[in-house]
């Protein structure tokens, strides 16, 4: 989910693949089709493709870990509903603001040197985290997670493309892939056996300790193993762009998160009310970046290529729903159902590792049945979720036990592997070969935006539902919601090609 998809510093995989297979040194591909050609670098030993997939995981991981130990961290620093919100989007909110800044970043000091700083910087933002004396300081501290990630990830896959060829390449971006599924199991199970433990009284705070020791590793071996590569003419940085983005989305997401738990205060109504215009602003700086000649973050005309705003909208159901449901089940399962947290890590086991069986099945539908495999795997999620929805109100609530749950869970799991993996196929094969960067950077943007969305969206319906109908009712409500997104996504997809590129 977080490990993330190529970048607008990164370029098409595909698309120059052959080119480098050639013995073109080619790593990305320009607006205008002639692209920036990467300085020579050295190869990727086995080493240096451990020390990058290693740093991409502990973004992976760390998102999902988090949500195991939410009540942990409610009891500990009297964290209201809506603050435990925050810890969770905050992180997604930093990263969809600075993702594309970070590839750019690479482009221009080299992109071994962002992923040391980007390790660096998230091993002490997660002893920050882990120190947190107060809730809001762990607020703080997540959102500078996420953007330790956002110079990090996008170090990754730019890494792998400029430094390997041909069938290595292949396999160095499989292994890459599927970093993301394993981190949906790693993430709930390790949070639960680390909060579970309680090492030395830490309790929740191992959760994000456990990352020091890990970054120190990987940084030790990237100054050694990970050589450095970078484009020889890099695109300039749209601060302009980036910071009314930002604004944008917290001015949307702050009071949605808040909001509610406050009794909407004036300066939760007067900030989602600048949200739109704030948008528009966004809007106007983009459009005018590109029209100038400049390199605008999300370039305005992609939106106007054929199929791409499809493809986009997509993702919304998708991203939106998963990260709610993710915040809602840990709620559901520890304070509804009284789980501990080692109990609701193992929990969520079957959906997770169905959902890394299934994205490795993703290629093969995408071939047999083109773009109606979304609406196939839409389908499924949303059997899941009716399943699910009959277990809870079928089943007493205290007999609702790991077993009762697997079913279901297994059902969305296997929707979200492949619904995941087709999103970005989508929305690449829709973007014409010569901007397959700047898409790839796009729908990324989208995915994390759509993620810290989720979370404020879904998560303070379910929280405002839970006085009036209790924790069982609203959770099925929200499950009944997300039901809808995805029969909109199943319509949506029949409307894809038969074939996607």
């Amino acid at each position: 989910m977080t490990a993330s998809p190529p970048t607008d510093a990164t370029a098409s995989v595909s698309d120059s693949d052959s080119r480098s297979d050639s013995g073109s040194d080619s790593t990305s591909t320009s607006e205008s089709g002639s692209g920036p050609r990467a300085r020579t670098a050295a190869s990727l030993t086995p080493l240096g493709l451990f020390t990058v997939l290693l740093g991409a995981s502990l973004s992976s991981i760390d998102f999902f870990i988090v949500n195991v130990a939410l009540p942990s961290i409610e009891r500990d620093l009297r964290a209201s509903p809506a603050t435990l919100e925050m810890v969770v989007a905050g992180y997604a909110v930093a990263y969809a603001v600075l993702l594309v800044l970070g590839g750019r970043l690479g482009d221009t000091y080299g992109r071994r040197r962002l992923f040391l700083w980007g390790v660096a910087a998230f091993g002490l933002t997660s002893l920050a985290c882990g120190l947190a004396p107060g809730a809001w300081w762990l607020v703080a501290a997540r959102a500078a997670q996420g953007a330790a990630s956002a110079l990090m990830l996008p170090q990754v896959l730019a890494t792998i493309h400029a430094t390997t060829r041909g069938e290595r390449r292949a396999r160095a971006v499989a292994v890459y892939g599927s970093v993301s599924g394993l981190g949906v199991v790693l993430g709930q199970v390790l949070g639960g056996v680390l909060v579970a433990a309680d090492l030395a009284g830490t309790g929740w705070r191992m959760a994000f300790l456990v990352n020091v020791p890990v970054a120190v590793a990987a940084l030790l071996c990237g100054v050694r193993a990970v050589p450095d590569s970078r484009a020889e003419r890099p695109r300039r940085s749209d601060l302009g762009g980036t910071v009314l983005l930002g604004a944008a989305l917290t001015a949307l997401l702050l009071p949605l998160s808040e909001g509610r738990a406050t009794g909407w205060p004036l300066w939760s109504v007067l900030l989602l009310a600048a949200a739109p215009l704030l948008a528009l602003a966004f809007a106007a700086v983009e459009r005018r970046a590109e029209e100038s000649g400049g390199s605008p973050l999300l370039p305005p005309s992609l939106l106007r290529e054929p199929g791409v705003g499809r493809g986009l909208v997509l993702g919304l159901p998708i991203f939106i729903g998963f990260s709610g449901w993710m915040f809602v089940t840990a709620v559901v399962l520890q304070r509804g159902l009284g789980y501990g947290a080692l109990k609701a890590g193992l929990t969520l086991i079957p959906m997770g590792v169905a959902q890394c069986a299934a994205s490795f099945l993703a290629p093969r539908l995408a071939a047999r049945l083109g773009g109606r495999a979304m609406a196939v795997c839409a389908l499924v999620h949303g059997s899941g979720l009716v399943v699910l929805a009959g277990t809870v109100l079928g089943t007493p609530w205290s007999a609702l036990g790991p077993p009762a749950l697997a079913p279901g869970l297994v059902l969305c799991g296997l929707g979200q592997g492949v619904e995941l993996a087709l999103y970005y196929r989508i929305v690449l094969a829709a973007v014409p070969a010569a901007r397959a960067g700047a898409g790839s950077g796009l729908a990324a943007t989208v995915q994390q935006s759509c993620l810290a969305v989720g979370v404020a969206t879904l998560g303070s319906l379910f929280l405002a539902l839970v006085p009036s109908l209790g924790m069982r009712d609203a959770f099925v409500t929200v499950l009944g919601a997300q039901l809808a997104g995805l029969l909109g996504l199943a319509l949506l997809s029949l409307r894809l090609p038969r074939r996607l590129g």
